[in-house]
């Protein structure tokens, strides 16, 4: 999602205590919920997949979550068709062509560093629903639930922003659940800055992460900034026999430009499975969260300002750790 974010593999970081995994649940973690066929909250994923990885990962952890109840995955930033594929994709090893795909707004070409996955795929021969106006089609979902749905968005608002401007009345029966901004850290914990969702299409975010959402909730880089497996953990996903965990390593081997998925250690940075984790129902005991007037400047900057609009905003962890035993148990078992 960020290319900003591909400075992870480059950086020099040092790895977590490496820890050691024998059984589906670690010491005092949350168990993956079982997977029930009763009807979860009806969700939509808005996701610039393809260029930073951890889209991919946030994919994979919501399909994974049978809380949540995926009703549509639409594209933004441009790359629709490449962006499609991959989603389409990673739907059919997912056995979840119920699932259809929205092209979004910013147009069909370009692509990024997992091409190579998707090369040969065809995506006609996808067996579920694309829709070439994926805009128009979370409109539909939006206005045809009985019930709020949610809008999880981990990219440019690029999408979401076209939405509002053909209906801004999808905003009063969506919950708005966004990776987007900073607000008192930046990048790796570092000064606030202007954060690459909201500085890549600064009138889209801005239209977007001021409108009247029937609730709003994000995780800026104060928190999702923070999230990186390693050790025990990540070795636990890329030793997983899963066929999705085993789409995502595969994914997560051509990005990171290894030859065999052996060579990785760690993930990148995972900002985006931080918005899914506030997607899913119930309190969030392992964050910090703070209800705060949020304005978006013209140069792409957040700021607390008692004129902006009001959202709930994870601004700290309070267990980082239990967090990431908890999306390894969530994407492994």
């Amino acid at each position: 999602m960020n290319k900003e974010r591909l400075k992870n593999l480059t950086r020099g970081m040092c790895l977590l205590p490496a820890l050691a995994i024998i059984a589906p649940g670690f010491a005092g973690s949350p168990a993956a919920p079982a997977a029930e066929k009763t009807a979860g909250m009806p969700v939509i994923l808005d996701t610039d997949i393809g260029d930073d990885i951890d889209d991919t990962w946030a994919l994979v952890m919501l399909l994974k979550s049978p809380e949540l109840d995926l009703k549509l995955v639409t594209t933004t930033y441009g790359k629709a068709d490449y962006r499609a594929k991959l989603i389409a994709k990673l739907l059919a090893a997912a056995g979840r062509a119920d699932i259809p795909v929205g092209l979004g707004a910013g147009g069909p070409d370009g692509i990024g560093g997992q091409e190579a996955w998707v090369k040969d795929y065809d995506l006609a021969g996808y067996a579920g629903k694309v829709h070439e106006d994926g805009v128009r089609a979370m409109i539909d979902v939006i206005n045809a639930s009985s019930r709020p749905v949610t809008l999880v968005s981990i990219g440019p608002s690029t999408t979401v922003a076209e939405a509002l401007r053909r209906d801004p009345g999808i905003a009063a029966k969506t919950v708005f659940v966004g990776m987007q901004g900073s607000v008192r850290k930046g990048y790796e914990g570092g000064p606030v800055c202007a954060e690459y969702n909201v500085k890549s299409d600064i009138p889209a975010a801005r239209r977007a992460l001021l409108a009247p959402w029937k609730k709003m909730i994000i995780t800026p880089l104060d928190t999702c900034g923070l999230v990186r497996l390693s050790g025990g953990r990540f070795r636990t996903l890329r030793d997983s026999p899963d066929a999705l965990v085993r789409a995502l390593m595969e994914n997560y081997r051509m990005w990171a430009k290894k030859a065999t998925t052996g060579e990785m250690t760690e993930s990148s940075v995972l900002f985006d499975t931080v918005a899914v984790y506030l997607a899913l129902p119930g309190a969030k005991p392992l964050l910090e969260m703070e209800d705060l007037s949020i304005d978006v400047t013209p140069e792409g900057m957040m700021r607390v300002a008692p004129a902006g609009k009001r959202m709930s905003v994870a601004t700290a962890w309070k267990d980082l750790g239990e967090y990431e035993n908890l999306l390894v148990n969530k994407l492994a078992f």
